[in-house]
């Protein structure tokens, strides 16, 4: 695997490459890597891409600045998760190589309802530092597809708009891969890090009611009564649920009730301690 730290060392590669035929295949990360990552990276190799993965911890997207502090930094293991994956390509950048002249002259993307719902509700601001650092890191690396993880699913529809406002949603092909769980069903994510013994025994939970809001769906129960009795029983766990809600698999639009005839995600968001965990499920 090489590792590049600059856009202009980076770019030289890459077009050598593709001008030799490859097709370069996209893993944006911000690092403390896990199996879901490394997913990732075997679904593009799978697809004879050359692998470039980045780990970049975006200042941009965070709200909260212990947040950002917190965030766990661990390159020396995802160098070694990366070379036994068989990554191409790391792209290690500094904050000052993506945003040389300061994060707010970035260029702003809008995603209309789509950040204004739920981690967008939550997090204000979010998405629109998640579309600078994607757009900049596409206008760098010019992938042919971008690989991303389904446990991020509102960002994942983020970015699929980002690529149609920057025009290159024919030119990049999107792959959504599936989350990446744990024995328990807990999706992998790097904030599982921060979890204490007791916070992780009890972390599956959120899995399960993900499933029991699938299982009920056809059951007849309304949704607004398994809503309650999944908050009810996190509470009683020690969570702090910030939304437990149905909504259209495709547009994210909320949904009040079970409804058939559309392509339905369950998502929940949730705080056990100091560590905010997010989770989705497609249910039909």
């Amino acid at each position: 695997m090489i590792v590049f730290k600059t856009t202009s060392d980076l770019q030289n590669y890459v077009d050598i490459q593709k001008n030799s035929g490859r097709s370069i295949g996209f893993i944006p990360t911000m690092g403390a890597l896990h199996k879901g990552h490394i997913s990732l990276i075997s679904k593009a190799k799978g697809e004879e891409m050359l692998t470039v993965c980045s780990i970049f911890v975006n200042p941009a997207q965070f709200n909260e600045k212990q947040d950002f502090d917190q965030y766990p930094s661990t390159i020396a293991e995802d160098i070694t998760l990366l070379e036994s994956a068989a990554c191409d390509i790391l792209f290690l950048p500094s904050v000052k190589e993506i945003y040389p002249d300061g994060t707010e002259s970035a260029k702003e993307y809008h995603f209309g309802k789509l950040e204004n719902v739920f981690e967008g509700a939550q997090r204000p601001g979010h998405f629109n530092g998640v579309g600078k650092v994607v757009a900049i890191l596409l206008n760098i690396v010019k992938p042919d597809a971008l690989y991303m993880g389904s446990k991020d699913f509102q960002q994942c529809l983020v970015v699929k708009d980002l690529c149609k406002q920057m025009g290159l949603s024919g030119q990049i092909k999107f792959v959504a891969c599936p989350t990446q769980r744990e024995p328990d069903g807990l999706a992998m994510s790097s904030r599982n890090r921060r979890l204490n013994e007791g916070q992780r025994a009890r972390a599956g939970l959120i899995y399960q009611c993900l499933i029991s809001i699938q299982s009920k769906m056809e059951t007849g129960t309304p949704y607004a009564t398994v809503e309650k009795e999944c908050k009810d029983l996190m509470i009683a766990k020690g969570f702090e649920p910030e939304y437990i809600s149905l909504a259209n698999a495709d547009t994210l639009e909320p949904i009040d009730d079970y409804n058939h005839s559309l392509k339905m995600v369950a998502l929940i968001a949730t705080r056990i301690g100091n560590v905010r965990l997010i989770d989705n499920l497609i249910i039909n």
